[in-house]
């Protein structure tokens, strides 16, 4: 197999997605092989013929159909980290190479999403916009950050990226991860104290603010739930920017509507789209956003790079990087 083979690369688009991710990713695929976007109204199985890696955004375009059709293809990459949409399983039963986008990749914009719903929720925005329509001056008034305490559930890539965003901020940052932190890196990022799961229980009624950055799976569904919402000290906030079901959200309803928490800032749901008649949208003390938090240039731009990357591994015969399967 030649290094200067030129691959055909057919790229999956998901519907209602920004288009700079497509345009990212050929841009940066046709500089060594021959990229085509799949139609979504023609014939599937034609559009696989003699494709040799199929980049399937977010893993929630390729179906069973599509995998099937697949007969050359040597390598299905998913432009994205999470793979809770893909059906894994059943790909790698079908003998189908898959590698993902990790999470650093992603994990800036996270970072600083995160970060946003802190600030805006300190200083109650949604709230004060209300107040400003209406003509009102000087209310509310806010919480300054400094000595706040923020908790940080998986100090992975992106909870990694928040805390250092947090402690310019002064905040006091705790942290709970299956993998041990170091006291050079505890330091780095400002952590006054590290735990594994099984000190979550103890960390939560310290938190003014609880962040969740963790992959959705059998053991972190609803890994905050009511139980858990409920050590929270009264006026604590929650903010989820990873995936909707890490947090019960009918315990969470529950909780802002009764006060015991301050806030929530939210920009991934267990139903996505989030259905127009959510309460959630009806809180003056919610933030939300429609899972934009990882839609950034920079994103775009990396996980492109990273599959025009493995194109050119597979044309070398080399293994691709981040394979999952």
């Amino acid at each position: 197999m030649s290094d200067n083979e030129r691959l055909r690369v057919l790229y999956l688009p998901l519907p209602g997605v920004p288009a700079m991710f497509g345009d990212e990713v050929v841009k940066a695929v046709t500089k060594n092989h021959e990229i085509t976007v799949f139609d979504h109204e023609s014939d599937v199985a034609s559009q696989f013929t003699g494709i040799d890696v199929v980049i399937d955004l977010g893993g929630s375009v390729g179906t069973r159909e599509m995998l099937h059709a697949a007969t050359s293809a040597r390598l299905w990459q998913v432009l994205g980290m999470g793979l809770d949409h893909f059906d894994l399983d059943y790909w790698r039963e079908n003998g189908m190479p898959v590698a993902h986008c990790p999470g650093p990749l992603s994990a800036i914009p996270l970072g600083e999403c995160a970060l946003m719903f802190i600030l805006m929720l300190a200083r109650h925005y949604q709230e004060s916009h209300a107040l400003l329509r209406e003509g009102v001056l000087h209310q509310p008034s806010g919480t300054e950050l400094g000595g706040q305490r923020l908790g940080i559930v998986g100090f992975g890539s992106s909870g990694r990226e928040l805390a250092s965003r947090a402690k310019a901020f002064n905040m006091e940052i705790e942290a709970v991860d299956v993998v041990p932190l170091s006291p050079e890196d505890a330091e780095h990022f400002g952590v006054v104290n590290f735990v594994g799961p099984d000190g979550l229980d103890d960390m939560l009624p310290r938190l003014d603010y609880l962040s969740v950055h963790l992959p959705l799976n059998d053991e972190t569904h609803h890994i905050i739930d009511g139980r858990r919402l409920a050590l929270l000290k009264p006026g604590a906030c929650v903010i989820n920017v990873a995936r909707g079901e890490l947090v019960d959200e009918e315990a969470l309803l529950e909780f802002l509507q009764s006060g015991h928490l301050a806030g929530a800032g939210l920009d991934v749901f267990g139903e996505e789209p989030l259905p127009t008649n959510s309460p959630f949208l009806d809180l003056p003390n919610v933030a939300l956003l429609p899972h934009v938090s990882g839609s950034t240039d920079g994103t775009a731009r990396r996980r492109a790079a990273l599959a025009a990357e493995n194109c050119d591994r597979v044309a070398a015969g080399l293994e691709p990087l981040h394979r999952v399967a």
